[in-house]
């Protein structure tokens, strides 16, 4: 998160000293933005060095994930006779 700039209170006393600050203003928050953009783009960069062992790598990594999940959500179904304990209506 950028910093944030605190300025004392000014007074000021005539238009030009009002449109001299607004022009500092101005060019400041375009400073900010630069910053801000570069940073944001430098988040959702793109990586194009994987290879094909990172590729084989992460889809094993997900098919295990992928195959946990379905345990636990069998187990819990066997368990609890339904999932999250909604139990369902026995014949007599």
């Amino acid at each position: 998160m950028l910093p944030i700039k605190k300025h004392p209170t000014q007074e000021f006393r005539t238009l030009e000293e009002i449109r001299l600050r607004k022009e500092e203003l101005i060019s400041q928050i375009q400073d900010d933005n630069t910053k801000f953009t570069s940073l944001w783009n430098q988040t959702f960069i793109k990586r194009e060095g994987n290879t094909k062992g990172d590729y084989i790598s992460g889809l094993i990594a997900n098919s295990v994930t992928a195959i946990d999940i379905f345990l636990v959500v069998r187990k819990l179904m066997k368990n609890y006779k339904g999932l999250f304990g909604k139990k369902s209506k026995k014949k007599r």
